[in-house]
């Protein structure tokens, strides 16, 4: 019997990343008003934190593109997407994307955070703490307001497809 070498960092992360994908997570966008506009970025990792005060994490990758503006932004907005939005989640997912262009239906609120106006499922936050762990950042937001259409299947991703939860 031989001895198994041991597995390199590198090794783990895409045995990480390969077990996670047999594991329906929930695709969202989040978008702030920058000092040149606004940007967004879709997410995979979103989740509620805590009832009681009502908080939010979504986990933003340090090197995403809305990263700079979501480091010092007060408010943001997380938009849970439905099934038939995997269009505009690869529009935002894509760097160098126009993602407020014509195609996009949005509009700013009062402090200028961008809502984009399909999304069935709309949390308006203040950032409460932003916490770095490894190469990604956890977003942590206090819901200010919560704009819930319902109704429609959610858009998930799956085994590194889209699919939705009926």
């Amino acid at each position: 019997m031989g001895v198994v070498p041991p597995r390199g960092k590198r090794d783990l992360a895409d045995d990480l990343r390969g077990a996670l994908r047999d594991h329906p997570q929930a695709v969202s966008i989040v978008t702030a008003q920058g000092p040149d506009g606004p940007v967004g970025v879709t997410v995979s990792s979103f989740t509620s934190a805590s009832l009681h005060p009502p908080l939010i994490v979504v986990w933003i990758g340090d090197g995403a593109s809305a990263w700079p503006v979501l480091r010092t932004a007060p408010l943001f907005a997380v938009h849970l997407l439905h099934a038939g939005q995997s269009e505009l989640s690869d529009l935002f997912a894509r760097t160098g994307s126009d993602r407020f262009g014509p195609t996009t239906n949005w509009e700013s609120d009062v402090d200028g955070v961008p809502h984009l106006l399909d999304a069935p499922l709309r949390l308006r936050c203040r950032t409460a703490r932003r916490i770095a762990v490894g190469d990604h950042v956890a977003l942590v937001g206090e819901p200010l307001e919560i704009q819930h259409t319902g109704g429609t299947p959610p858009l998930v991703r799956f085994q590194g497809r889209y699919t939705s939860v009926d």
